[in-house]
């Protein structure tokens, strides 16, 4: 078998590696707990591990791999390798790359793992055959990456394509990162829950209270939920949160006009509901709006996977 990688999604709570073909499928996949707080070279060894049973389960060596992709979080230096900054494992200026070549003895890329799972998409997902595109994933927070001309856009430091943290309300509300009214203290799943849990308490005849069964309990699916039920107080939930998503994106079309804006994240699974009026936004207030060509909107394909097929795709360099 040939062109295959492995790719491996290095998360804060689990680690997934997976063998990938030349056709983005994912041929065996291992998981195991991130276990955090533990020095790099430990994390490091567990990756090895997996790496290991992966190509003895497929009766291989790691010379017959053209190579192994890591999607990490943090601040990333694709072309020398190291990881500048990672806040979430407490490591900086870590030679990730390099460290993961001694112990495989085959070529080893990195990459922010937002960015990597845009690069998933690219390659093998919702926005394959296109030169240009931006996924936006709403989950936590607002993540997203950038392919422009078939390359990842990054910055010059590694740091670019912050998308979350782009301010859409001045003087809005606080964000971890420092400033006040980013789009992901908005825009985020984790936002439109935090919006109806609080809105739940002055609206006691919400069908939340049905689904939900309190405040505290309260998730995005159940939102979507009692919207599909016609419910008074989700309608306008959405209303308001899906204008703040349309803001960012429409935001990011005038910059870079790609050829299409793939979402992701759980919400992502809603369809159309979510993107009609994503489009809508881009049809009223695109720039481009008087041209012929457009930037269409689509939903992510590859969801969890995303991450570790942008990984393996990497690995062929």
């Amino acid at each position: 078998m040939k062109n295959l990688t492995i790719g491996i999604d290095l998360g804060g709570t689990t680690i997934t590696a997976g063998l990938v073909d030349g056709e983005g499928h994912i041929l065996a996949q291992k998981t195991c707990p991130t276990a955090l707080p533990r020095p790099a070279s430990e994390v490091e060894a567990t990756m090895a591990r997996m790496c290991g049973e992966l190509v003895s389960q497929a009766g291989m060596e790691f010379k017959d791999l053209k190579g192994v992709g890591i999607g990490t979080p943090g601040s990333v230096d694709g072309e020398c390798g190291i990881v500048r900054f990672n806040p979430n494992f407490g490591y900086e200026h870590w030679p990730l790359a390099k460290a993961m070549e001694e112990l495989l003895g085959c070529p080893v890329r990195i990459e922010n793992d937002a960015n990597a799972a845009a690069y998933g998409e690219y390659c093998a997902g919702a926005a394959k055959g296109r030169s240009s595109a931006v996924v936006v994933t709403l989950g936590t927070g607002v993540g997203g990456g950038i392919i422009l001309d078939g390359r990842i856009w990054a910055g010059f430091n590694g740091a670019g394509a912050e998308v979350g943290h782009t301010v859409i309300v001045k003087d809005g509300l606080p964000c971890t990162c420092g400033r006040h009214g980013c789009w992901e203290r908005y825009a985020s799943a984790a936002a439109l829950v935090r919006f109806g849990a609080e809105a739940m308490k002055s609206h006691p005849e919400s069908a939340l209270w049905r689904l939900a069964g309190s405040p505290e309990a309260l998730n995005a699916k159940k939102i979507f939920d009692a919207y599909h039920e016609g419910d008074a107080l989700a309608r306008q939930l959405f209303e308001d949160w899906i204008g703040y998503v349309s803001c960012g994106v429409v935001n990011l079309v005038n910059i870079f006009q790609p050829e299409v804006v793939c979402i992701g994240g759980g919400v992502s699974r809603q369809g159309e509901v979510l993107l009609e009026p994503i489009r809508r936004a881009l049809k009223e207030e695109n720039y481009a709006r008087n041209l012929t060509r457009h930037t269409e909107v689509r939903s992510c394909v590859l969801y969890n996977e995303a991450g570790l097929i942008g990984a393996a795709y990497l690995a062929r360099g």
